[in-house]
């Protein structure tokens, strides 16, 4: 008997995972802008949603806007220049531009559908518009990405896979595993995949890229001596960061 419910359980398992495996492949979608092939299981109506929902949430996590109209201008500018002189301007996302009041986090940072955000910490650290461009070109590009979205799929299709593996065998810790070291190996590709897309808009607007050199510094400098060894961060490396920058500027520059 004990035999039997072990079987019983092990098809069940084998199952929820062979069904996980057959709902991923029927989402995978081709990303009409750059072409790489995605598990998206949500509509970009769905994604912009998603953005505006949590964008009070995360301005609230920073402090609230920076209350200087001017600055916020200033950051509006770059940004609609950079989106409506690429291939952003041909999406259906609604870009908007945050500056945040937190001025210790030095960072920037996108929400599905087209929120855009940055620290006043990272702003005051930046020496040019050109910088600037490259902050908000790279957050541009996770949005024209998908990599929220993505994240979200894949996310989706590891928790029915541990649920199968659970049942069938109580294995849902390992698989688990696999799956959280899946999710921060994209999260490398898609900070390189940015990078790349920023540039190439920094230079469809009329930006220096190599203006992105300098902003990738400035994030080695803030992240001092002490910072996360690429193999442990879901984050690459700025050195290698660089390099691949150096890459897309020879790929795109005429």
């Amino acid at each position: 008997m004990r035999g039997s419910k072990l079987k019983i359980r092990l098809l069940i398992g084998v199952a929820i995972v062979a069904f996980a495996f057959m709902k991923k492949c029927n989402q995978q979608e081709i990303n009409p802008y750059t072409g790489k092939k995605q598990t998206i299981t949500m509509t970009t109506d769905q994604e912009i949603a998603i953005g505006l929902q949590n964008t009070p949430q995360m301005t609230e996590q920073h402090g609230g806007l920076y209350p200087d109209e001017r600055l916020q201008a200033y950051v509006d500018m770059v940004g609609n220049k950079l989106v409506n002189s690429s291939l952003a301007k041909k999406t259906p996302y609604k870009y908007e531009f945050h500056l945040l009041a937190d001025d210790q986090t030095i960072n920037a940072f996108a929400l599905p559908g087209g929120q855009c955000f940055i620290t006043y910490a990272l702003l005051s650290k930046l020496k040019s518009e050109d910088q600037l461009a490259g902050v908000l070109g790279h957050e541009i590009g996770h949005v024209l990405g998908k990599h929220s979205a993505e994240r979200i799929g894949e996310t989706e299709f590891w928790k029915t896979v541990s649920t199968g593996a659970s049942v069938g065998a109580d294995m849902g810790d390992l698989i688990g595993g696999i799956g959280q070291n899946t999710l921060l190996k994209n999260g490398r590709g898609d900070e390189l995949e940015s990078d790349e897309l920023g540039v190439q808009f920094m230079i469809d607007a009329g930006y220096n890229p190599e203006a992105m050199i300098g902003v990738m510094e400035i994030l080695k400098t803030a992240a001092g001596p002490n910072r996360v060894p690429e193999f442990k961060s879901s984050h690459p490396d700025p050195e290698n960061r660089i390099e691949k920058i150096r890459k897309a500027i020879n790929k795109y520059k005429h």
